[in-house]
């Protein structure tokens, strides 16, 4: 099995990975290699960039707000959305809490899914030591029962794309149901794919959020372009531009 090199973070956040803010969210469309929050590596998270782009463009002298919602793998690219008040994040934890975002991602994987389009249903267990989730078909000791909806989006020279929408929000969901599938991730050789990727990345891209916002009380749609690595350009016409449902109040 191939081996990782080690993570490169990227550098400082600018205007260009901004892909939504308003008065009480700001929504990033994260590189790999980045960490969402803090850990043993010592790497500056995102979290601290954002901090420090929204301190340097409102003249904050004391420091911003920032609020983490959610989290991304740091393999994952993709949409990261942040709250810039205790109110929005407090709010934001609640719509998460209760299952009223709709998360759309997009996979590559190297095996066609059988069948092409349903829902898996897994209890997944994590092994904080080797930082590995294990997925069982039934209830185990320590397990969080994970769901999610999948389809075949469309193919492309022996590659296919898989969008997927989470229902739950469990570490590595994705990456280890997929797989339990038969259809490991490009680049994920954590989960069974035969070779990593030499930019640290797996091929899973967090596409889309729906929600109501949690103060205008109104629909907000946040799509997070792809990256622009020569590859995923190729998959870019599979995908619908506009979502087939709507989230309303």
């Amino acid at each position: 099995m191939s081996q990782r090199l080690p993570f490169t973070p990227s550098g400082d956040i600018t205007d260009d990975d901004i892909i939504y803010e308003d008065n009480h969210l700001i929504a990033v469309n994260k590189r790999a290699g980045d960490i969402v929050q803090v850990d043993d590596t010592g790497d500056e998270p995102l979290d601290e960039k954002v901090k420090k782009y929204l301190a340097k463009k409102y003249n904050k002298p004391n420091g911003a707000f920032l609020g983490v919602i959610h989290r991304l793998d740091r393999p994952v690219t993709g949409l990261i959305l942040f709250a810039k008040t205790s109110k929005a994040l407090e709010r934001m934890n609640e719509l998460f809490k209760t299952r009223q975002m709709r998360k759309t991602y997009f996979a590559i994987v190297r095996k066609r899914p059988e069948p092409p389009y349903g829902e898996l249903v897994h209890w997944l267990v994590k092994n904080p030591k080797n930082n590995v989730t294990t997925a069982h078909g039934h209830d185990v000791k320590g397990s969080l029962r994970s769901e999610l909806h999948y389809r075949l989006a469309g193919e492309l020279n022996g590659y296919y794309l898989i969008e997927v929408n989470p229902i739950t929000g469990r570490s590595h969901q994705i990456r280890v149901q997929l797989a339990s599938l038969g259809c490991p991730i490009v680049g994920d050789n954590k989960y069974g794919y035969p070779r990593g990727s030499l930019h640290n990345s797996i091929s899973l891209h967090a596409r889309r959020l729906q929600f109501i916002h949690p103060i205008k009380k109104e629909p907000v749609e946040i799509t997070a372009p792809l990256p622009k690595d020569g590859f995923w350009d190729k998959f870019a016409h599979l995908m619908p531009a506009v979502s087939d449902s709507e989230i309303k109040e």
